[in-house]
């Protein structure tokens, strides 16, 4: 299995919910095509260089992956005909060094993801009675 990163921007114009659903979608099309997620980086929303089906910002994801070349082929061929993304890029890392690298983004994302949710159950009250 080969290691990927996809790259995807959601329209601005969904719902917190129905851009949680998008990535989802994404993430069990990726399970379903035999492939290992290995982590997920919500970026949020970002102004985009240049508009896009006149939209000028967008809400950007990054989904880190094992998988052959066919979860690849239908993960795109989803990404494509779906209305709701403006825009996907996906990256192959093949050698030594970009696998390195590749396992570095994939660390860090995943600390930051594990610290984000400690933060949050530290600051939710304890519901004790």
């Amino acid at each position: 299995m080969q290691h990927y990163e996809t790259l995807f921007v959601i329209k601005p114009t969904l719902t917190e919910e129905e851009m949680r659903g998008q990535i989802d979608r994404v993430k069990n099309i990726i399970a379903d095509n035999s492939g290992e997620l290995q982590a997920t980086d919500e970026m949020g929303m970002r102004k985009l260089a240049y508009p896009i089906e006149k939209n000028e910002r967008g809400f950007y994801c990054v989904v880190y992956f094992k998988a052959n070349g066919d979860t690849v082929s239908e993960l795109e061929r989803q990404l494509r005909y779906n209305e709701e993304i403006l825009r996907f890029m996906t990256v192959k890392y093949t050698n030594k060094k970009e696998i390195a690298q590749y396992e570095k983004m994939v660390a860090k994302v995943s600390g930051a993801s594990n610290e984000s949710k400690a933060e949050e159950s530290a600051q939710a009250p304890s519901e004790e009675a």
